[in-house]
């Protein structure tokens, strides 16, 4: 038996502390002890000089305290647990908020650590993009993207610290390919008969290297001004144009959609009678793009815009939860036309593109997916091109594209 030990724990039991030795004894400062005597969870003696002393078993007293606050209890709390039985159904409401905060921290560290570039954003950008879509285009210029970069970034890749290297694999699968949305040939002039007059000027908005933009071309006697910012994509166009003769007819310009759509405009030129857009006015939005695109056509002008709709009121879980997350905003046909009547269009026609629209996009994009697949393994874009194949595979006709034809006053 170890007796100096025994003497050791003897004389500190006897020993008495002044406050600010207690205080420096647990680590606390005066002030704390003597709010502890406040609430009660402490008491001292008072001698007759005035001064308040302490024993060891207030020590102790103040160490498992201590502990106790560590778990997350109240000063309250744990004057209940010193002094009486533990209440277990405290504790477990307090394990309940503990959790509930350690929930909300976590998502705070992984927000900042996808600000900083240390894992991925896709959610929150889907997050932001869901309840403001506006600002968040405006922030992401903030953060120093360009408008055409800040919208790739929305419906692309989702994450501004990954969007350069998924740009560049996104850029090699769409190089061999000449759709680079549903559409066709057929339905492109099918639209072309809805018009309800020959236009002599067409406006595109979102050409991409140019298909619908050449069958326009080629079935109507109009000027075209085909617009994009992918400058690959007009470059494809400007050759298909000059080899087909037409390059007279068709004028190929780089100018931002968002700054089409601003309450100023970018469009310099004449009143427009007919603005084209095949695929593309989901990316600001069909509702924003009904209203501002309006104010560039001449009375009586005509919009004519396709869009991926459901089919079915009830799609599948797996289906609505992958466009859930890429077109948040995907509805049915009916939808989009009473939203055309609110922006004040008169509706001329509509109808659904067909399977031939779809094949004419995912199959050649199922192939050159195949071809990358072994050279870009793990890349993103892959998966991401893979997972929208299965959805198409998957669709059963659930989802497809329709052709909106609408005349403004």
């Amino acid at each position: 038996m170890d007796l100096s030990n025994i003497e050791n724990r003897r004389e500190r039991r006897l020993r008495m502390y002044r406050i600010s030795e207690l205080a420096e004894s647990v680590g606390v400062s005066r002030a704390t002890l003597l709010y502890y005597e406040k609430l009660g969870l402490l008491t001292g003696k008072r001698q007759v000089n005035g001064y308040r002393v302490y024993s060891d078993a207030d020590r102790q007293r103040l160490q498992f305290l201590k502990l106790l606050q560590a778990g997350g209890l109240s000063l309250q709390e744990c004057h209940a647990c010193l002094d009486s039985k533990l209440d277990r159904n405290m504790l477990a409401e307090r394990l309940r908020k503990l959790e509930r905060e350690i929930a909300e921290k976590t998502r705070s560290r992984d927000l900042l650590s996808a600000l900083l570039g240390q894992s991925s954003l896709r959610d929150w950008h889907e997050d932001v993009e869901r309840v403001a879509p506006d600002q968040h285009r405006v922030w992401l210029m903030t953060q120093g993207f360009t408008r055409e970069e800040a919208a790739r970034i929305v419906w692309l890749s989702k994450d501004m610290n990954a969007h350069d290297d998924y740009m560049a694999g996104f850029k090699e699968v769409f190089s061999r390919l000449d759709w680079w949305g549903p559409g066709s040939n057929a339905a492109t002039r099918r639209a072309i008969t809805l018009l309800p007059f020959s236009p002599d000027l067409i406006l595109e908005i979102g050409c991409g290297p140019g298909m619908a933009t050449m069958t326009l071309a080629e079935t109507t006697s109009a000027r075209i001004t085909a617009t994009d910012t992918d400058e690959d994509a007009l470059n494809r166009l400007r050759h298909r144009a000059c080899a087909q003769g037409l390059d007279d007819r068709i004028e190929v310009r780089n100018i931002d959609m968002e700054l089409l759509s601003a309450k100023e405009g970018a469009w310099p030129g004449e009143p427009i009678d007919v603005i084209w857009a095949e695929g593309s006015a989901y990316i600001i939005g069909v509702k924003r793009a009904l209203e501002a695109w309006s104010a560039l056509l001449r009375p009586g002008g005509v919009l004519v815009f396709s869009d991926m709709v459901w089919r079915t009121d009830t799609p599948d879980d797996a289906l609505r939860s992958f466009w859930a997350s890429q077109y948040p905003s995907m509805a049915t046909p009916e939808k989009r036309i009473a939203q055309a009547k609110r922006a004040g269009y008169r509706l001329l026609g509509h109808f659904d593109m067909g399977a031939e629209a779809m094949d004419t996009y995912f199959r050649p994009l199922e192939a050159r997916v195949g071809v990358l697949e072994a050279s870009m393994a793990g890349h993103r874009v892959i998966d991401d091109f893979q997972e929208e194949l299965r959805a198409w595979r998957n669709c059963e006709g659930q989802f497809n594209f329709e052709m909106f034809v609408l005349q403004r006053p």
